[in-house]
């Protein structure tokens, strides 16, 4: 399975095109439109969830709510283009309507100078217009299709957020991925710990009050997962190093880490290897899971946890100094539409890249042309690996 996007910002659509998906699957548009929603939710978001109300519409590759084996292709509408028709319109227009809205004090922290320099844009709306995390828009729609393929073989995944600008949630131990789902989803800020969610919450005003932003940490956990996806022959058919590329992929992560992460750096390989156990009705497992579902870049069909750090959106309502790409003159830099906290959103995001990678890994290990005969497959090789 692949897949591409397109679209800008500000422009008239988001596109994303996915192919590879078995033939015959179930799709659910309301499934789809519900990530769409989770995405734009959560406390702490700007003004552009107000304008736009992201919903799908699937142009190809679907027939009578199953795909057919092709190419499946989604499109979601900018409402807010109506309001940069203008300015982002395709045709060309006189060199006074270019200037408009231009863009030549980059953001310090996003892409718009590097961006500039890389393919020669002085107007850098050109860069920050496809850099924008609105091209998350695509990527959730495509995890939801995946979340759907996962959920038809028994694997659920869930994603929380663990911290919001140094405020921290507790987590109990052993807690079923039902109820973290369950909380995380009564909660604004995703966090599994209701008491912390008022000081996180405070947090986020006190940093939309000084015209600032935070970051956070959030968790993704994946049960269900069968023994053996990935493989240990080749660098880059390891599984958690697809995962981790899919999660520093988001815009504004900065680090990834599994199971015990860095934490494994202050232990002894006594308290951090996995012992092995086996049972007759559920055959290997572990007596702890602190290597995150992982070992030797294979899932080992342990729950998969992975974790993400995000850093504060670069977009400040107070701006950073910058400098004019046309002047050189120092100046503070361009302010556009922005969230004092993302963090929850980043957090469905993560599920989506998360979906998105071990559905790709299934459909890489079994035979997908019909998805009748890849429910089979999966079946037949659960039972395999049980008795082993």
């Amino acid at each position: 399975m692949r897949y591409m996007t397109s679209g800008e910002s500000h422009g008239p659509q988001l596109t994303a095109i996915i192919e590879g998906l078995p033939a015959g699957m179930p799709i659910s548009i309301e499934e789809i439109n519900h990530e769409l929603k989770r995405r734009q939710g959560g406390y702490g978001r700007g003004g552009r969830m107000l304008i736009e109300t992201d919903t799908i519409e699937i142009t190809s590759g679907i027939r009578h709510g199953q795909t057919l084996g092709s190419p499946v292709t989604l499109v979601v509408n900018n409402d807010d283009f109506k309001n940069w028709e203008s300015v982002m319109g395709v045709e060309d227009v006189p060199d006074k309507m270019k200037k408009m809205r231009r863009v030549s004090k980059p953001r310090p922290g996003h892409a718009d100078l590097v961006g500039g320099i890389k393919y020669g844009h002085r107007d850098l709306r050109n860069v920050l217009e496809r850099s924008s995390a609105r091209e998350t828009t695509m990527r959730v729609a495509i995890g939801a299709i995946c979340k759907q393929l996962l959920s038809h073989i028994d694997i659920d995944v869930v994603g929380h957020v663990l911290e919001i600008g140094g405020v921290k949630g507790y987590v109990p131990e052993n807690m079923s991925i039902q109820e973290i789902k369950r909380l995380a989803e009564s909660s604004e800020v995703r966090c599994v710990d209701l008491t912390t969610e008022k000081a996180m919450k405070e947090k986020i005003d006190e940093t939309k009050k000084a015209g600032n932003t935070i970051g956070g940490v959030v968790e993704v956990i994946v049960g269900g997962v069968p023994i053996g996806l990935g493989s240990y022959n080749q660098w880059d058919s390891k599984l958690d190093g697809k995962i981790a590329q899919a999660i520093v992929s988001i815009n504004a992560f900065k680090g990834v880490e599994f199971g015990m992460g860095f934490e494994v750096a202050r232990q002894l390989g006594s308290e951090v290897m996995d012992e092995i156990i086996w049972d007759k009705s559920t055959g290997y497992t572990r007596k702890s899971n602190h290597l995150g579902g992982f070992e030797g870049g294979m899932t080992n069909g342990m729950p998969l946890v992975i974790r993400g750090v995000m850093k504060p959106i670069p977009t400040l309502y107070k701006p950073l100094e910058s400098v004019d790409i046309d002047t050189k003159e120092i100046y503070k830099a361009s302010v556009e539409r922005s969230d004092s906290s993302a963090v929850p959103a980043a957090c469905v995001i993560a599920e989506a890249m998360v979906a998105i990678e071990v559905a790709k890994a299934i459909l890489d290990k079994f035979d997908h042309d019909s998805f009748e005969r890849l429910v089979v497959e999966i079946k037949n090789y659960r039972e395999y690996t049980r008795q082993f």
